[in-house]
């Protein structure tokens, strides 16, 4: 895909695989317009050719304003849905059942938030004009392998990490003929800053699990995998796993 005078959208942009693949396309001479919640904007560090906007995924109006900056500011081709959470509750708990607002919290920011700015961001991205292959950009979520094996305490995320999965080939084809391709990546166990809130043996345990390399991903694969689907115009509607061949067990 032709990346001249080229912006992008990272949301979850400050920090772990948003930042890492932010500073990727940086790098490639991308206008990177990174998306994220205002107290964690405050303390981003200027990074050259990234532009850190203050939004929230769940609030449509705030990722509008965000997507016309990146669109007024160059030709819209990229986006990379990266900003989440991972909260952890078993449906019966010690305390009585799973908390419902907490379920839906779970599924608006990870599910509803993606799909916001993909559908936002493809209303702006289909006026930008098309390479020579017919191409106006590529959206790339984040699910996750817990969308295949969600471990104990993880029926929330899971279910919104399925639900990127099962967005992936419906929003490819919708936006087939408006030259837009539609993937998502599916982590594995990965050194950011959610693993890093975890005890040293859980990681170490994570990292024992995953078949080789037998470590926890680093950003830094992640952003390099964002190049590459953007790079390959025949990828689309898929979902690819980054685990090292992981496969999680329930707990």
């Amino acid at each position: 895909m032709d990346l001249h005078h080229a912006s992008a959208i990272v949301t979850g942009g400050v920090s772990g695989l948003g930042a890492a693949t932010s500073r990727a396309l940086a790098s490639r001479g991308i206008k990177v317009f990174a998306i994220d919640l205002q107290q964690s904007v405050d303390k981003a560090e200027p990074v050259d050719g990234i532009t850190y906007l203050p939004a929230d995924v769940t609030k449509p109006e705030e990722v509008r304003a965000a997507v016309d900056a990146a669109a007024d500011a160059g030709q819209l081709r990229v986006v990379v849905n990266c900003a989440g959470v991972l909260p952890t509750a078993r449906i019966l708990g010690r305390n009585g059942p799973h908390d419902p607002s907490l379920f839906a919290k779970v599924l608006e920011v990870n599910l509803m938030g993606s799909f916001n700015v993909l559908s936002i961001a493809a209303h702006r991205m289909q006026e930008t004009e098309p390479d020579a292959e017919g191409q106006r950009g590529v959206v790339i979520n984040t699910a996750s392998i817990a969308a295949y094996e969600g471990q104990i305490g993880q029926v929330a995320y899971a279910t919104s990490k399925a639900g990127i999965v099962g967005m992936t080939l419906p929003a490819a084809r919708d936006l087939a003929s408006h030259g837009i391709r539609v993937n998502a990546i599916a982590p594995g166990a990965v050194e950011t800053p959610m693993i890093a809130s975890v005890s040293e043996d859980i990681r170490e345990g994570l990292a024992a699990g995953v078949p080789f390399p037998r470590r926890l991903a680093r950003p830094d694969e992640f952003a390099q995998l964002v190049l590459a689907i953007i790079d390959h115009d025949y990828i689309n509607g898929e979902v690819i796993r980054m685990d090292g061949a992981l496969r999680m067990q329930a707990r």
